[in-house]
């Protein structure tokens, strides 16, 4: 082999290095996080409802996971609006400062937003309050009429997973009967990302963007994508009292018992319901930064640790999903 031959073997190998480099760099520069993903198939769902449904809905109350369904929907349409309305029953016993982020956030965003109020029923006799003092049961009656007055064939929710075992069953795109009802057991298959949305008239589905994210993940999310929530979510100091393991807020909705103790304590909510049936953790997480750090080492989902009404029995998320609640 001559001088000249040497020099053109090299010649080959460093082109072929560069080359390869320039690959694996490529590769790495195109390669999608966890986050990426997840926001890629949710968006794919958004739009894929949009296409082969006439008139969805996003259900919209304020929290975490609501308000990521709908900044995805803005991104899956943008720059124009999202083509929808939201949707939001009213218990009448929500936190203030969930209704206020709520219209602040529907006017910032030019959406129509459908209000669907559980004191409208009670105060006409539909229905009764319990006993216990909640109205989250009571929401489902007033979510199906809605969906029936604006013959929404689609239903968007932030439903996930991981909160509880009976929306573990869920399928993303899942199917309600004429009385809006779930049949666990009659599940329609999604393979390679094909979802089933046939229905006859009196139908709807249910759409979960978000199914497959933890609580982490959204919070990660929103940590990423700087999501304004409302500051119930962040350490704040409060008037609390201890019932059933949980800090209850002292409001006209969820009065303490004359046993019971009021302090003032620095907690923050890890979901935003029911003020009568969603309790407070105690926590110095002021940002979300903390947050995503103090959710990275959580053994509890935020409806295990802050929902009352999720303790009624074993199977209480589910009862209320066959009846037509999310």
């Amino acid at each position: 082999m001559t001088l000249s031959d040497l020099h053109d073997v090299s010649s080959t190998d460093t082109a072929r290095s560069l080359s390869e480099r320039g690959t694996s760099e490529t590769k790495r520069a195109h390669a999608l996080s966890t986050l990426d993903l997840l926001e890629a198939e949710a968006i794919h769902v958004i739009r894929e409802v949009v296409a082969e449904f006439e008139r969805p809905v996003l259900l919209f109350s304020g929290g975490k996971d609501s308000v990521v369904v709908l900044h995805l929907a803005t991104k899956a349409f943008a720059p124009g609006r999202v083509p929808f309305p939201v949707l939001h029953v009213d218990t009448g016993h929500n936190f203030p400062e969930v209704i206020a982020f709520r219209d602040e956030t529907v006017a910032r965003l030019g959406i129509r937003l459908e209000v669907a109020r559980v004191q409208d029923y009670i105060d006409d006799g539909r229905l009764q309050e319990r006993a216990d003092g909640t109205r989250n049961p009571l929401q489902t009656v007033p979510l199906l009429d809605a969906i029936a007055a604006g013959r929404h064939d689609a239903v968007f929710g932030g439903a996930r997973r991981d909160e509880d075992k009976a929306r573990a069953k869920e399928r993303i795109i899942s199917l309600r009967d004429e009385f809006g009802q779930w049949d666990p057991r009659n599940q329609r298959p999604e393979l390679w990302s094909l979802y089933n949305g046939r229905h006859t008239p009196g139908q709807h589905v249910r759409a979960f963007p978000i199914s497959n994210w933890t609580e982490l993940d959204v919070w990660q999310y929103i940590e990423r994508e700087g999501i304004a929530l409302p500051p119930l979510y962040f350490a704040h100091e409060r008037e609390v009292y201890e019932r059933d393991g949980m800090w209850r807020p002292v409001g006209p909705f969820s009065p303490p018992r004359a046993d019971e103790t009021v302090e003032v304590r620095t907690v923050r909510y890890r979901t935003v319901g029911d003020m009568s049936c969603t309790g407070a953790v105690e926590s110095d997480a002021a940002d979300l930064a903390a947050i995503v750090a103090e959710v990275a080492v959580s053994t509890l989902t935020e409806r295990g640790a802050t929902r009352a009404d999720d303790r009624l029995s074993e199977a209480a998320m589910e009862d209320r999903k066959k009846d037509g609640y999310f």
